[in-house]
């Protein structure tokens, strides 16, 4: 017997604000029943599980236990100037001077996630 991941939850303040972020980072869309003030919303991701996002009472207060890694398919630094454009923060850069690393940023609530290189930068 096995299971399957069905969908990554994060928890929020405002579900519906933050998967409107996610959308537009991942370039999917909302689930089409979701509108502004539900306190349960998804981002329909092309394949796999989907982003849930779920209201809950209390703030983020420490680091992130689990964090999504996202490979743009622009330049790390280029998507990395498109996110901080759509509302993300910088916080941390891992990035090594022969093009390794990643770079940390912060969703408008908090919750850190990673930019990995390109592939283009990989090759």
């Amino acid at each position: 017997m096995t299971s399957v991941l069905q969908n990554v939850a994060i928890d929020c303040a405002n579900a519906y604000e933050l998967a409107l972020f996610w959308s537009k980072v991942t370039g999917r869309p909302l689930h089409p029943e979701d509108k502004p003030g539900d306190r349960e919303t998804e981002v329909l991701l092309a394949e796999g599980p989907v982003l849930y996002f779920n209201e809950v009472p209390e703030p983020k207060t420490v680091k992130n236990r689990l964090h999504l890694c996202l490979r743009p398919d622009t330049s790390r630094d280029e998507e990395v100037e498109r996110l901080l454009g759509l509302g993300a923060t910088f916080v941390g850069d891992h990035r090594n001077p022969d093009g390794t690393g990643w770079a940390i940023l912060a969703d408008p609530e908090g919750n850190e996630f990673c930019v990995l290189r390109g592939d283009s930068e990989r090759a």
